[in-house]
């Protein structure tokens, strides 16, 4: 299974940028967003399966994960970002049904990509 994931970048704050994960797996596959800033553990973004999405409280509204099967791509559209977004974002998949939001529950990931929101 491989990962990879493109599409950060520098923003100002109130922006939007669009990562992609080009993910070669099943479609039943649940593919998740995590995202890791410097001196922190990695935390959980955002994450997708077949039957639904889930959302970590603070991109809530913000933020917007979505599949496209056909082209083995999942994106993160990520709108009115702010500096606490900043991080280097990381995407995994793993081949159960269930949407996990620890990073253990996810066995593939994907090198990262940096985002950088300036203020």
């Amino acid at each position: 299974v491989q990962l990879q994931a493109s599409g950060g970048g520098l923003v100002e704050a109130g922006g939007s940028l669009s990562l992609s994960c080009v993910a070669r797996i099943f479609s039943s596959y649940a593919v998740g967003w995590f995202r890791q800033a410097p001196g922190k553990e990695r935390e959980f973004v955002a994450a997708i399966n077949w039957g639904g999405t889930n959302y970590a409280d603070s991109v809530k509204g913000r933020f917007t994960i979505s599949r496209d099967n056909a082209k083995n791509t999942v994106y993160l559209q990520m709108n009115s970002l702010k500096p606490e977004d900043t991080a280097v974002y990381y995407c995994a998949a793993r081949s159960g049904f269930s949407i996990e939001t620890t990073t253990r529950g996810y066995r593939y990931w994907g090198q990262g990509t940096q985002v950088t929101v300036s203020s």
